[in-house]
């Protein structure tokens, strides 16, 4: 049943009900969903489905399934999943089991083995699957959830914003500080959803694709933010 041979590949259903979210998160999902802007997004997946479009990832919810919100004490940003067949595994930054690593994965396991001295060998290779992270209090969120093949930022706009804007906001607001990487415009566009009063550690940075990675204001190879990170989760005790 688990077996990732036999696990569908891209999206079969516009009904959430085919996308399982961890216990803590179901009323937030849930109140999106009877919602006006998630009754159109569904609407709008389902309409896309029935055009035969492909869309990935199969489990547009994955991040929420895997990280409870209780659990959460990093949370990474991207813009919107894979729009190559085989890629997006419905968590930011990852990519399936055996898929070859992304550029921009790429550049953050070099930044991570720069910053904490991290040998390749502790990396989740072959392939950039980031699941273990998930399971450990990462939530990798993407903006926007869902993509069609080969056509990046395809779904940006659809009412997906709106449920993601809610889980930073339903983590931001808890009492735990949290850790927020926010790199690139898109990610830090949702700084403002960010109390400055609840004690969260929040660290930008220039996008790592190799297009912004090395580039100023604040280049993201050099960043430093999973140093920070693991200082901060020390010094509360995580």
């Amino acid at each position: 049943m688990n077996d990732p041979q036999s696990a569908p590949a891209q999206l079969l259903s516009a009904d959430p009900a085919d996308w399982p979210v961890a216990p803590g998160w179901q009323p937030l999902v849930q109140d999106f969903f009877a919602s006006t802007a998630g009754h159109r997004l569904l609407g709008f997946l389902q309409a896309r489905l029935d055009a035969g479009a492909t869309i990935f990832p199969p489990r547009p919810l994955r991040a929420l399934e895997l990280t409870p919100p209780e659990d959460v004490r990093v949370v990474i940003l991207g813009q919107d999943p894979y729009h190559g067949r085989g890629q997006a595994e419905g968590l930011a930054f990852s990519v399936a089991p055996g898929v070859a690593l992304p550029p921009s994965l790429r550049n953050i396991f070099k930044e991570l083995q720069r910053d904490l001295g991290t040998p390749p060998s502790a990396f989740p290779l072959p392939g950039g699957s980031l699941v273990k992270w998930a399971t450990n209090g990462v939530l990798l969120l993407n903006i926007t959830l869902t993509v069609e093949e080969g056509q990046p930022a395809s779904h940006a706009g659809q009412g997906w914003e709106l449920l993601t804007d809610a889980v930073i906001r339903h983590v931001a607001q808890g009492q735990r500080p949290v850790v927020f990487m926010l790199w690139g415009a898109h990610a830090q566009a949702k700084r403002a959803v960010i109390p400055q009063d609840r004690g969260h550690l929040v660290l930008t940075a220039n996008h790592p694709s190799p297009l912004s990675a090395l580039r100023p204001p604040v280049p993201f190879i050099g960043c430093g933010h999973f140093g920070q990170a693991r200082e901060f989760r020390e010094r509360h005790g995580y």
